[in-house]
């Protein structure tokens, strides 16, 4: 069943119907789903669908040239001289009626032939951008899409006539996947799996989440058992390396120095593969809200829920799971699932936030919103803050606490929170949000209602659109 991404499928429909000649490039890390989106979209077109696959140049333009006759003519004949001759059939077969062509991981063709991108440009320049024609140029390599497609240096530069990074789903767009969930539940979910659709898919919810981590990721030849590494090897070289760099921030190593001490790798290398890293929106760098990305506080976190919970949980555990047996270990992983969902959840309260800022309904539009981190003057001692956001001129601020644990946050917590939050007494207009995964005492009710302190239980953050 295909769930979500109506914006994206707007979109597409939005430029087919243009009748004009359009061009897409449509990108996102591997497994976000962009397939199943241009699939989807497929259904109610009349479409040439075609994939590129990981072999050389002669057989994709033999699979391409077969598409195209099969779509044109309804038979093969034989593959075209070279791409020159496969783009301008296309524009013979072209008339009134509108010709959507999909080129499915387009940078399998392009690593082996660049050429084509020189040719496809010539195309559109000379001939296609006066014919009726969609054209979709799709790929999982984001840093080629980015640079190779669309860079300044790409012959197919300004060519494009929209773009669109295909982005994971958010936690509320996560939770369609389980309507036989609780809200605990969902959001279990999202920590475990993230917001990536077929990671979504693999769990049932007629089972416990405890049952699906064990038949899920756990058991041998499930889906998710080994997709971590299978990935890692569809794109990089030296898995190694990634992998430890990946436990090491899992397990607590932040920032750059500590990484590269930990897998005990120069500085210089372990940055390299860290960009890496981001450019597969896998890792993010964090400096603390308000400050410049340049910061010398800045940190390094895994952005993927899934990488973050196996890594965390399974990568340096797999001979120990392996001999406590599927089901001991999918138990022991679950009694523990509640101080992982820590930083998850702040992740959540902050999406809630720009649901909310989307909707004009905080205090402000935030400019800058995330963790903040630093030196407190008041007890000289470090000091952080779940979330903290600015507005464009620094004058208004909102400072949130998350808790995410099975006890009620109480009045000396809320106390220490508008202690730390003193901080910030210096901008003019403060908003204070206290979110809570078990809700919040009496005491803590009263005092927020009298002081304007915004409350937010788990059932709120379902309560946006």
């Amino acid at each position: 069943m295909f769930i979500g991404r109506e914006k994206e499928l707007g979109l597409l429909e939005e430029l087919h119907a243009s009748g004009t000649f359009k061009y897409l490039v449509l990108y996102g890390r591997r497994r976000v789903g962009k397939t199943s989106l241009l699939n989807e979209f497929s259904k109610k077109r009349n479409v040439i669908f075609y994939s590129a696959q990981a072999k050389n140049d002669r057989l994709n333009l033999s699979d391409f040239s077969k598409t195209l006759q099969l779509h044109f003519s309804g038979s093969s004949y034989g593959a075209f001289e070279d791409w020159n001759a496969a783009f301008s059939y296309v524009f013979d077969q072209t008339s009134e009626e509108r010709v959507t062509l999909i080129i499915d991981e387009f940078p399998y063709i392009a690593e082996e032939n660049p050429s084509i991108k020189s040719i496809l440009q010539h195309a559109i320049d000379k001939k296609w951008k006066h014919k009726n024609i969609f054209l979709i140029l799709c790929g999982s390599s984001i840093s080629f899409m980015e640079t190779e497609v669309m860079g300044a240096k790409s012959p197919l530069y300004g060519r494009a006539t929209s773009s669109l990074e295909l982005q994971c789903f958010n936690y509320i767009e996560s939770a369609r996947f389980f309507p036989n969930y609780s809200i605990e539940e969902k959001l279990l979910c999202y920590g475990i799996l993230g917001g990536v659709p077929c990671y979504l898919a693999a769990f049932n919810d007629k089972k416990t989440i405890t049952k699906n981590i064990e038949k899920n990721i756990l058991r041998t030849g499930s889906f998710l058992k080994e997709e971590t590494q299978n990935l890692l090897k569809m794109e990089l070289r030296e898995p190694r390396i990634y992998n430890s760099i990946f436990e090491a921030i899992a397990t607590g190593a932040s920032r750059l120095n500590e990484i590269a001490q930990k897998i005990h790798e120069e500085q210089t290398k372990c940055s390299k593969y860290i960009r890496t890293l981001k450019n597969m929106r896998l890792v993010d760098k964090v400096t603390p809200s308000g400050e410049k990305d340049s910061s010398k506080k800045s940190i390094y976190q895994i952005s993927d829920n899934f990488f973050l919970f196996w890594y965390h949980f399974i990568f340096s555990n797999k001979s120990y799971y392996e001999l406590l047996g599927d089901e001991e270990a999918a138990q022991e992983i679950f009694e523990h699932l509640s101080h992982y969902m820590g930083s998850v959840f702040e992740n959540i309260c902050m999406q809630y936030l720009t649901i909310l800022a989307k909707q004009r309904k905080l205090p402000f539009v935030p400019h800058t919103m995330g963790r903040w981190w630093g030196g407190n003057p008041n007890t000289k001692k470090e000091d952080d803050i779940d979330i903290l956001a600015f507005d464009v001129h620094k004058q208004s601020a909102i400072v949130c606490e998350c808790k995410y644990r099975s006890k009620l946050f109480g009045i000396d917590e809320y106390k220490d929170f508008l202690r730390s939050a003193e901080l910030f007494h210096h901008i003019e207009n403060r908003y204070y949000y206290l979110f809570s995964k078990s809700g919040f005492t009496e005491a803590v009710k009263a005092n927020a209602q009298r002081e304007g302190v915004t409350l937010v239980a788990l059932e709120d953050l379902f309560l946006v659109d």
